[in-house]
């Protein structure tokens, strides 16, 4: 442990400020935004969008996971959680160099129905992720999308693109009333992706709730916690499938995708599945792939991991090397602030080629105008 090691994120957040949307959009827009109010005694959060409101329990400090001092409200675990300046300081003090950033509180507008509402709102979260990333060459800032509208989607696309943004974050299920992903209907957006080198960045847990569900979770009683964190990885791969499966990353062959915090060991079962699929029911395949579905989720498909033990045989023993670690700063079930005894327990008894490709080289593919790490 006397010895830093350095490494680049995958799965990063910032914590949008309260008034956000209120800065920067008129109030009658703003005030149907997502907004988080907390209950005095600290316990319970109520998430509100555009009419509709979920309720979650907040984590306790001192529980397995969540620090003791920890602050849910004011993220004070964290100072950097939406200081750009701050945030470089927690950085070099936890040894982690780039990051991708995804939103926070700005995932929530995946509930939106409004396609006029949701471009709106997404234009005014990427301008303030925008200059968030632009205070630093380390930081790689997600766009939001807005999907409701194919044209919105395409338009903003290529707007971020020409800013600086080189990924863009999905929900790991499509919007209320949209086609699956699998669909033609997304094709000009795939387009547009692979034409502005951006990265598809699908994340775990943002997919939409019903609205009719009025809390966050699906599994109450025993095990419920459980139960609802494993299935939570499920989108990610689901995601994963669709774009293969479909022919999308057949048909962009320049276009990759980025799962973010579901873990990566599933990546080779997934990639048997399918070839497996496609080998014994090849009648029933449609469309038809140049290459095995294995083929396209080893080179173009990512993964993260935080803590996984299983995640290093992935790449060491089964041969998959688009994994990738991620601490996910600031959120309580993260790495931060013992990042430091993370990465030596993962790595420490690893191979000095694949411990330099899983914390940083293949984050270097997908973004390889990150300056390098000093050194590394």
């Amino acid at each position: 442990m006397s010895e830093k090691i350095w490494a680049n994120s995958g799965d990063s957040h910032l914590v949008e400020p309260e008034d956000i949307w209120q800065t920067s959009m008129p109030s009658r827009l703003a005030d149907r935004m997502p907004r988080s109010v907390k209950d005095p005694d600290g316990q319970w959060e109520t998430i509100y969008v555009d009419g509709q409101q979920w309720r979650r329990r907040m984590p306790r400090p001192g529980t397995i996971g969540v620090p003791v001092g920890f602050d849910p409200d004011t993220q004070e675990h964290a100072p950097g959680a939406n200081d750009p300046d701050l945030r470089l300081k927690d950085l070099d003090q936890e040894g982690v160099w780039g990051e991708v950033i995804y939103p926070s509180l700005g995932i929530w507008a995946h509930n939106i129905g409004d396609p006029h509402l949701l471009r709106e709102g997404s234009r005014a979260l990427n301008d303030w992720a925008i200059a968030f990333q632009n205070h630093s060459s380390r930081y790689v800032c997600a766009a939001a999308v807005p999907l409701l509208d194919i044209d919105d989607a395409v338009a903003e696309v290529q707007r971020t693109a020409g800013l600086g943004i080189h990924i863009a974050f999905f929900p790991t299920k499509e919007p209320f009333g949209r086609p699956p992903f699998q669909s033609a209907e997304w094709e000009p957006l795939w387009s547009a992706m692979e034409e502005a080198s951006m990265v598809v960045g699908f994340h775990i847990g943002v997919e939409p709730h019903t609205p009719d569900k009025r809390t966050a979770v699906i599994h109450r009683g025993p095990g419920g916690a459980l139960l609802n964190f494993g299935e939570n990885t499920f989108g990610v791969q689901r995601c994963t499938m669709q774009m293969i499966a479909s022919g999308v990353l057949d048909r962009h062959p320049n276009l990759k995708v980025l799962n973010s915090e579901g873990g990566a060991t599933w990546g080779p079962l997934i990639a048997d599945r399918l070839d497996e699929a496609y080998r014994a029911h090849g009648a029933a395949v449609q469309p038809r792939l140049s290459k095995l579905p294995s083929e396209y989720l080893y080179s173009q498909v990512y993964a993260t991991f935080q803590h996984d033990r299983s995640a290093i045989p992935t790449h060491t023993a089964m041969g998959w090397r688009n994994v990738m670690w991620g601490s996910d700063y600031p959120h309580h079930e993260g790495t931060y602030p013992h990042t430091q005894k993370v990465l030596h327990e993962l790595f420490d008894d690893i191979g000095p080629e694949a411990s330099h490709r899983i914390r940083i080289g293949a984050f270097c593919d997908l973004f390889p105008h990150v300056p390098p790490i000093p050194g590394a």
